[in-house]
């Protein structure tokens, strides 16, 4: 027996922005769930060792993944779902005690819950990047029929390979060339992080009824959407994408369904943190 609270927590490097934990601990309190969820900064070289020491601990029940380790967890995990050839990347490890480490992504949920509460129709769409949150993102506007997309690379390679694996008829273009007058953008970036470069992007040639869909959420109001506000444009902040995707992830990991109703007491939260 042990008496520690059984936890999960997010895994990344850097780690110190990510707000997952405000979220799920939210949300442990609101059902009463005594669980806790942490965050814990794993260098791409102790990933391995992670995974080891983690395993042997009674109380972990599993970790969500963010930047760089999306790609590189899938070397440690099962994957009944087949997420590693359908999307590429994940973003939640889940374990029972003695059983397989068993990875999924609820990045691509999480990410289309705003558009399909909105009933987004559109035909085209950018996404700025090509890493792991590209991967799902790319899974997911491919799983809604999205005929025309493009992936603005800095790596026109790393760009099209992403476009291949996918199966997707698209286009890759450089980060200097002219945004395509596409219905929906997405930045799948860092860029315009804190710490990161900002991302200038020019969105005169986007038409009037595009939506700008910025999965950065530190700072929640990055340049971009700010740029886009500015053109009247439908903006999408982070936290749509986050607490979609944690809501799906909090399942996984504690058995029971997220408390959705609070979500503007949440953001508020968030707002603060």
């Amino acid at each position: 027996m042990t008496d520690k609270l059984p936890y999960a927590e997010v895994i990344g490097d850097p780690i110190a922005h990510s707000k997952s934990p405000v979220i799920h601990n939210f949300w442990l309190e609101v059902l009463g769930i005594e669980a806790e969820y942490r965050k814990t900064l794993v260098k791409p070289e102790d990933l391995a060792a992670y995974f080891l020491s983690r395993r042997a601990d009674p109380d972990w029940l599993g970790c969500n993944v963010t930047i760089p380790h999306k790609i590189a967890v899938m070397d440690y995990t099962d994957d009944p779902g087949g997420v590693r050839d359908r999307i590429g990347a994940m973003n939640t490890i889940a374990c029972e005690t003695g059983g397989p480490l068993v990875g999924t992504n609820t990045d691509a949920g999480g990410f289309l819950q705003p558009l399909l509460r909105d009933k987004w129709q559109g035909r085209s769409a950018l996404l700025v990047g090509a890493g792991g949150a590209a991967r799902a993102i790319l899974f997911a506007l491919t799983s809604l029929g999205v005929p025309d997309i493009t992936i603005m690379a800095r790596d026109p390679a790393k760009g099209q390979a992403l476009l291949d694996r996918a199966g997707v008829d698209g286009r890759v273009i450089g980060m200097e060339e002219a945004v395509p007058p596409v219905d929906l953008l997405v930045n799948t970036s860092p860029l315009g992080m804190v710490g990161q470069p900002p991302l200038d992007l020019d969105l005169s040639p986007l038409p009037a009824g595009a939506t700008v869909y910025d999965i950065v959420y530190a700072p929640l109001e990055t340049g971009l959407l700010k740029a886009a506000r500015e053109r009247g444009l439908k903006a999408i902040d982070g936290l749509e994408m986050l607490i979609g995707q944690a809501a799906l992830a909090f399942d996984i990991f504690f058995d029971a369904q997220a408390p959705r109703d609070r979500d503007a007491e949440l953001r508020a939260l968030l707002a603060t943190r």
